[in-house]
C-alpha cells in the first residue's frame, strides 16, 4: 500500500513538473528575436505670429531628426527597448531672441543670426518590460533624458497591462514624471536692461540710440514688470488609464483618459509681450514704425515690455475613444477622437480618421484626415494687446482660439520573409509617411518621414 502510494505521488508530481517546464520550454516568446528601427523625420513650417517677438513676426522653422529604436529579448518574457534621437533645427522666430546682431535688417520679420536661431536636440529612453507566464499581464518601466540649448529633461515612469476575457479586453494603467530645468534664454534688450540696471550708457545700450512712437530718441524706456525668473523647475507628472475590447473579428473599441499635473516656470523665458497702456519704444529707422507689423518693415525693431509670464501650475485632462473596423482583405477602417480640458481656460476637439487600403500582400496605402480646433487660453492676448496690470500674459498663438486640418498619405512595405539582409538583419517593413497641416491663423507646416524596420537572422 505504502508503495502504491508512494508511486502514485511520484506520478503526480512527475506529472506536475512536467507541466511547469512544459509552460517554460515551448511557451510563445514575448519577442522572437531582436528589432532594429531606423527612423527619420523632415518637418518644415511657415507663418506669421511668431511668439518670440510678441505675437507678430516669421515663424519659419526646419528640423531634421533621426531615431533609432533597438528592441532586445532578453529571454522568453523580458524586453528591453531603448532609443535614441537626435534633432537639428533651424528657427527663425527663435533666433530672435537677439534681433540687434543682424548686418543688414532689424525686424522681426527677418531672421537673425543669435545663437537661438538653431540648435540640436538628443534624447535617449529606455524601456525594460516583464511579461507573465500566461500573457495576460505585462509590466514596464522606463527612464529618459533630453536636453536643447535652453532645457534640460529627466523622467521616468512605468505601467501594469492586464488581459482577460481570453485577451479580448485590454486594461491598462502609466504613470510618468519628468524633472526638468530650464537654462533661461531671455531676449537681448531686457537681459542687457536688468545688467545694467536701466542705465544707457553701458553695456549694451552704449551707443545705440532708443526712439519712441514718433521717432524722437528718448531714454524713458523703462519695463519694469520685467525681471529673470527664480524658479528654473518645471516638474510634470501623469497618469494615464486605458481599456480596449474586441468586440467582433471585425471591429475593436478603446477608451483613454490621462490626467497631467505640471508645476514651476510654464512659460517660455526667450517670448516677449507688449502692453497696449504703455508707450512704444524702437530700435531702428523711425520711418519703418508705422509699417512696423507688415512683412515689408525690415529696419526696425520695437523693445519688448516683458516676457511671458504664466501660472506655476496647470492641470490638463484629455480623454478620448478609438474605433477600427475591418471591412474586408482590402480597407480597414480607423478613428479617433479626443477631448481635452485644463485650468487654464483651453478647450480642444480632435478627431481623425484613416483608411489603411491593402493593394498587394507587400504595400498597403494610408490616406488620413485630422481635424482639431481649440478655444483660446485665460492669458491669451494678441499683439500689444495685454496690460501691464495684469499678472499672467502670452502672445502665444499655440494658446490662442483656432482651428487646423491635416492631411496625410503613407505607403507601408512589409516582406514577412525579410529577404533583403543588412549584415545580420533581415529587413521587415518600409514606412514612407507625407502630412500637410494648415491653422486658420495663417500657420502651415509639412511632415515627412521614413523607417524601416529590420530583424536579427
Amino acid at each position: 500500500m505504502k508503495n502504491s502510494l508512494f508511486i502514485l505521488f511520484l506520478l503526480a508530481f512527475t506529472c506536475m513538473y512536467a507541466q511547469q517546464d512544459s509552460t517554460q520550454v515551448y511557451k510563445k516568446r514575448v519577442l522572437e528575436t531582436t528589432e532594429v528601427d531606423f527612423l527619420s523625420t523632415y518637418y518644415s513650417q511657415d507663418g506669421n505670429n511668431a511668439s518670440v517677438t510678441g505675437g507678430i513676426g516669421t515663424e519659419e522653422l526646419s528640423d531634421v531628426t533621426g531615431t533609432i529604436v533597438v528592441s532586445i529579448p532578453l529571454n522568453d518574457d523580458d524586453v528591453l527597448t531603448v532609443d535614441a534621437g537626435i534633432s537639428a533645427y533651424t528657427s527663425a522666430s527663435s533666433s530672435n531672441g537677439n534681433p540687434f546682431d543682424k548686418s543688414n535688417s532689424l525686424s522681426p520679420w527677418v531672421a537673425s543670426s543669435g545663437a537661438s536661431g538653431s540648435d540640436t536636440w538628443t534624447s535617449i529612453n529606455a524601456d525594460y518590460s516583464h511579461s507573465s507566464d500566461d500573457r495576460n499581464t505585462i509590466w514596464n518601466a522606463d527612464v529618459s533624458f533630453a536636453a536643447e540649448y535652453d532645457y534640460v529633461s529627466a523622467g521616468f515612469g512605468g505601467g501594469l497591462t492586464k488581459l482577460f476575457n481570453e485577451k479580448n479586453t485590454t486594461l491598462g494603467i502609466s504613470g510618468k514624471v519628468y524633472i526638468d530645468t530650464w537654462n533661461p534664454i531671455y531676449p537681448t534688450e531686457l537681459k542687457s536692461f536688468e545688467e545694467v540696471n536701466g542705465n544707457f550708457n553701458q553695456g549694451f545700450f552704449s551707443g545705440v540710440t532708443i526712439i519712441d512712437q514718433n521717432g524722437t530718441p528718448t531714454t524713458a524706456w523703462n519695463p519694469t514688470n520685467y525681471s529673470s525668473i527664480k524658479d528654473k523647475g518645471r516638474n510634470s507628472y501623469s497618469i494615464s488609464l486605458s481599456v480596449s475590447q474586441i468586440l467582433n473579428k471585425n471591429a475593436q473599441f478603446s477608451f483613454f483618459v490621462d490626467v497631467v499635473r505640471q508645476e514651476g516656470w510654464l512659460a517660455n523665458p526667450l517670448q516677449r509681450v507688449y502692453f497696449g497702456d504703455v508707450a512704444n519704444y524702437y530700435i531702428g529707422n523711425a520711418s519703418s514704425i508705422p509699417n512696423y507689423t507688415s512683412p515689408s518693415n525690415t529696419d526696425v525693431f520695437m523693445l519688448a515690455d516683458d516676457i511671458e509670464r504664466l501660472p506655476s501650475s496647470r492641470t490638463k485632462i484629455p480623454f478620448g475613444i478609438r474605433f477600427n473596423y475591418y471591412l474586408n482583405e482590402i480597407f480597414t477602417v480607423r478613428t479617433y477622437y479626443r477631448y481635452y480640458f485644463d485650468d487654464w481656460g483651453i478647450k480642444s476637439n480632435t478627431a481623425s480618421i484613416e483608411l489603411p487600403i491593402k493593394v498587394s500582400q507587400k504595400f498597403t496605402l494610408y490616406p488620413s484626415f485630422r481635424y482639431y480646433d481649440q478655444t483660446a487660453a485665460d492669458y491669451f492676448a494678441p499683439f500689444d494687446q495685454h496690460l501691464s496690470t495684469e499678472q499672467y500674459y502670452t502672445s502665444d498663438y499655440d494658446l490662442s482660439k483656432f482651428n487646423a486640418t491635416q492631411i496625410g498619405f503613407g505607403i507601408s512595405y512589409t516582406d514577412i520573409f525579410t529577404k533583403a539582409h543588412i549584415w545580420k538583419f533581415g529587413l521587415k517593413s518600409i514606412d514612407l509617411k507625407y502630412n500637410n497641416y494648415k491653422r486658420n491663423t495663417g500657420l502651415s507646416a509639412n511632415f515627412i518621414g521614413v523607417g524601416f524596420k529590420f530583424l536579427q537572422d
